[in-house]
C-alpha cells in the first residue's frame, strides 16, 4: 500500500510539473497572413512552439489592419509572424510605447526588395548594365514581346500600386525616347509567366518585381539601381501617386517586417519570446522555400517542414541544442 501510495503521489508530482510546463507557453494563437511567406513563416512558429517548448497552437487567418487592430483591443492573436509596419508605423509605435505589443526580430533580415530586375545571365553577359539607365540603353537587349524592334518595360497588373510606380518611373526615365515600351503583363500570372518565357527562351527582360517570392527563388535575377537614394517625400507626392505630372527618377523603399507580439504573450511564454527574438531569416532562404512550394504545390505547412528538414543550418541558430533536438525529432 505505502508503494503504491509513494507511486501515485509521484505520479501527481509528475502530472503537476508537467502541467506547469505547459502553463509557461499555454494556449496560443498565431496569425496565418495571407501571402506565401507569412503563411510559411506561421507554420514553422507554430511547429518549433509545438514541437520544442511544448505549447498549444491555434492558426488563424489574419491581414495586416484586421491583425493589427484585433491584436491592439483584444491582445488576439498572440503572433503575427511578418507584420509589414510601414503601413502602421505610428499606431504600433504607439502600442509597443503603451505596452500592449512587443516588436520582436525583423523576421525578414534584408527587408522587402522591390525594384526594376534583368535575369542574371544577361547581367553576366552584359557586366556594363548595373543601373536601369544603362539598360534603357540598350533596347535591343530587351525586345517587347509584339514589336521586338522596341524594347520592353514590363509593368505590374492593372489595379496594383506597384503599376503606378512603374509607369511614373518609366516617364521619368524618359523609357518611351529611347525605344521602350510599357508592357502591361494583364495579370500575376501573366507577370511571372514573361519571366518563365525570357528564361526559356534566353531573351532579356526588365521590369517590375519584388522579393521575397518564388519566381525570384527559381530564377536567378539582378535588381539594377536607379542612381539615387530613395526620396520618401518625392515618393509619397508623386512617384506613388497616379498620373503624377512630373515624375522625378526615384528608387524603391525597402520595406520593414517584423514579428509583433501581445504583451500575454511576452509574460506567458518567457522562455519561447527567446526565440521569437531570434528568428529572422534571408530572402535568399525563402525564396529558394517558395520555390520549392509551388513546384510542388505544396501548402504551408508542407513548406514549413521542408524548411525546417533541409535548412537546420538557418533554424537551429534560433534555438537551445535541447529545443532543436525536439523539433528536429519530431519531423
Amino acid at each position: 500500500m505505502k508503494k503504491l501510495l509513494a507511486s501515485t503521489v509521484f505520479a501527481a508530482g509528475l502530472y503537476a510539473f508537467a502541467g506547469s510546463a505547459q502553463a509557461d507557453c499555454g494556449s496560443i494563437s498565431i496569425a496565418e497572413m495571407n501571402w506565401a511567406s507569412a503563411g510559411v513563416a506561421a507554420n514553422v512558429d507554430k511547429i518549433i512552439l509545438e514541437e520544442g517548448y511544448d505549447c498549444t497552437v491555434e492558426l488563424v487567418s489574419g491581414d495586416t489592419m484586421p491583425t493589427f487592430t484585433s491584436m491592439n483591443e483584444k491582445s488576439q492573436p498572440d503572433i503575427a509572424p511578418e507584420f509589414w509596419i510601414n503601413s502602421v508605423r505610428t499606431l504600433l509605435d504607439q502600442a509597443a510605447a503603451d505596452g500592449r505589443l512587443i516588436i520582436a526580430a525583423e523576421i525578414l533580415a534584408d527587408g522587402a526588395v522591390e525594384g526594376w530586375w534583368i535575369p542574371k545571365f544577361l547581367a553576366d553577359a552584359h557586366p556594363d548594365i548595373k543601373t536601369v539607365q544603362q539598360a534603357l540603353a540598350h533596347p535591343d537587349l530587351f525586345p517587347a514581346p509584339e514589336d521586338p524592334s522596341k524594347g520592353a518595360v514590363t509593368n505590374c497588373p492593372s489595379g496594383w500600386n506597384c503599376q503606378v510606380s512603374t509607369a511614373n518611373l518609366y516617364k521619368a526615365l524618359a523609357a518611351q525616347d529611347k525605344g521602350f515600351e510599357l508592357v502591361d503583363t494583364g495579370s500575376a500570372a501573366g507577370l511571372d509567366g514573361s519571366i518563365a518565357s525570357a528564361f526559356e527562351k534566353k531573351t532579356g527582360w526588365l521590369g517590375y518585381y519584388w522579393a521575397p517570392t518564388a519566381i525570384l527563388g527559381k530564377y536567378e535575377m539582378v535588381k539594377l539601381s536607379f542612381d539615387v537614394p530613395h526620396d520618401k517625400a518625392e515618393w509619397d507626392a508623386c512617384t506613388a501617386v497616379p498620373d503624377c505630372a512630373n515624375p522625378k527618377v526615384n528608387s524603391y523603399p525597402t520595406s520593414q517586417a517584423f514579428t509583433v507580439v501581445t504583451k500575454q504573450f511576452a509574460e506567458k511564454a518567457s522562455v519561447a519570446m527567446d526565440y521569437i527574438k531570434n528568428r529572422k531569416w534571408s530572402n535568399a532562404t525563402v525564396n529558394s522555400i517558395l520555390a520549392w512550394q509551388t513546384d510542388n504545390q505544396g501548402t504551408n505547412e508542407d513548406a514549413a517542414k521542408h524548411f525546417l528538414e533541409t535548412m537546420p543550418e538557418v533554424w537551429t541558430k534560433w534555438v537551445s541544442p535541447e529545443v532543436a533536438d525536439k523539433v528536429k525529432a519530431s519531423l
